[in-house]
């Protein structure tokens, strides 16, 4: 332990929070340079002495931890739980976590006695200012105030949200989690997943020091248990998608015009709005990216009236996409329309969180051939609002999608992974062609589209909401202090 840990606070402590509000408030007022941005969102989040106070009281804690409070005086919550995830970074695991957080947030805040509090910090994956600076304010303010929540340490349930990895201690230059390593918590739970077949040697074992390991799906129960990971740990918690923020009836749809760039085929003269695919992914082969473009370019062409737009962003790419998939058609066997090809666009510029439900509204329908998703976090948003959605009938999304809520695109089989830190994993083969098939679909029977997709949202709601989903993790929480007690 660092020396730095053992020294009692002093009075300046006291100043914190005012400096965080100050540092709050400079996110919107003051122009600055990007490393200057980072370094204040370092400042205002990632520092946590309240934890080490934490740490100090415990380390010189008196018999009685918890006084009888005074007449009238509201006793505070028996635990804390401490969420650790990367919620300044955007992605799967940090929306994800933020999913988790504003529905158990929402639920405390509905009861006169919740009987534990809630704090989060940092963890993971690196911060990203421009991910933060498009929260919605409400969702800022209440990273902070979560933030500065204290907790006793053998009263704290800690959640490591993350990959293994980053599990203590951590492979990677990461805030480890749990912070002081294992023994000093009530309880500690990893929550995790995986996109392919198992889980490497490595993550087994960190998984099993775990008290819990929290899972997103039965294809991950199974995984993770032909794997090595002991039964007796692993839960399904599914995920929360937010059914009220990605409601297709409380916004307007985005003008997609000003964001896509043009990369194949030609606007034309016609000023008809086209049937637009969209789809939202990292630039990363586990996507499909080339199934999808293989498929729509040849189902497609520039007579059609068809437009496909990617989002997308690096991930440990380059980011010239719009060359990469020329360079994909014109090295592939796939011959050039006598009209020339369907359109695509790129969305490469960051779309903010608060804009997201805007940018589905603007599509048609949603598509994504993935060989792999731990959950399918775009997929579940495009759902939420209506959307039909295409998407890969294997491992996390197999959680959600039926034939009556969706068109699920079977595989032909599964394949080696090639590189990377899941070389010799399996993960699925999308069937090509029987994508074409839905992709023609549902542009020809727009009826059936429009039925899936309300199927589709009103299942969000019903499995999926922050109210339910919050409630059978409290009722866990719940059972695994009691089994610790």
């Amino acid at each position: 332990m660092d020396r730095d840990e053992n020294r009692k606070p002093n009075k300046p402590i006291y100043l914190f929070p005012i400096l965080i509000l100050f540092l709050a408030v400079s996110f919107t007022i003051i122009t600055r340079t990007n490393l200057c941005r980072i370094y204040l969102l370092k400042s205002t989040f990632l520092h946590r002495p309240n934890f080490f106070q934490s740490l100090s009281k415990f380390l010189h804690s008196n018999p009685n931890p918890n006084p009888i409070p005074k007449q009238n005086e509201i006793a505070e919550p028996n635990y804390c739980v401490l969420w650790m995830a990367p919620f300044l970074s955007g992605g799967g695991y940090s929306s994800e976590a933020w999913s988790y957080i504003l529905a158990l947030n929402s639920h405390n805040k509905k009861q006169k006695n919740p009987f534990f509090k809630l704090s989060i910090d940092h963890h993971g994956d690196q911060e990203n200012v421009e991910f933060w600076e498009g929260l919605p304010q409400e969702m800022r303010d209440l990273a902070i105030e979560l933030h500065n929540t204290e907790c006793r340490l053998n009263q704290t349930v800690v959640v490591c949200h993350s990959e293994p990895g980053g599990w203590y201690p951590p492979l990677f230059q990461t805030h480890p989690c749990p912070p002081a390593g294992y023994g000093l918590f009530k309880v500690v739970v990893g929550r995790t997943m995986f996109e392919t077949d198992r889980v490497n040697s490595e993550h087994v074992n960190r998984c099993n020091k775990m008290d819990y390991v929290w899972v997103p799906t039965d294809f991950h129960v199974d995984t993770f248990t032909q794997s090595g990971v002991d039964p007796t740990k692993i839960r399904k918690i599914v995920q929360p998608v937010d059914s009220d923020f990605f409601d297709p009836f409380r916004v307007d749809p985005m003008d997609l015009d000003p964001l896509g760039s043009l990369v194949l085929g030609s606007k034309g003269s016609d000023s008809r709005k086209p049937f637009v695919f969209l789809s939202v992914f990292k630039w990363e082969y586990r996507k499909g990216w080339d199934v999808l473009l293989r498929a729509y370019l040849k189902e497609y062409s520039s007579g059609d009236d068809v437009a496909l737009y990617l989002l997308t962003n690096a991930y440990h790419s380059e980011n010239d996409f719009s060359n990469n998939i020329v360079d994909f058609v014109e090295s592939s066997d796939m011959e050039k329309p006598s009209d020339g090809w369907a359109k695509i666009y790129v969305i490469d510029q960051h779309v903010p969180q608060v804009d997201l439900p805007r940018l589905y509204l603007a599509a048609d329908a949603f598509v994504l051939p993935t060989r792999g998703e731990g959950w399918g976090r775009p997929i579940v948003e495009a759902m939420a609002m209506s959307l039909p959605v295409i998407a890969t009938n294997w491992s996390g999304p197999t959680e959600y999608l039926t034939e009556e809520n969706s068109y699920p695109i079977p595989i032909v089989g599964v394949s080696e992974v090639e590189q990377g830190p899941f070389k010799g994993h399996l993960w699925a083969e999308p069937c090509v062609d029987q994508l074409r098939i839905l992709m023609r679909r549902v542009v020809m029977n727009r009826d059936e589209a429009r039925a899936k997709g309300a199927k589709a949202r009103l299942d969000m709601v019903r499995r999926f909401s922050p109210e339910i989903v919050a409630e059978g993790i409290i009722d866990h929480l719940q059972g695994i202090v009691d089994v610790f007690h």
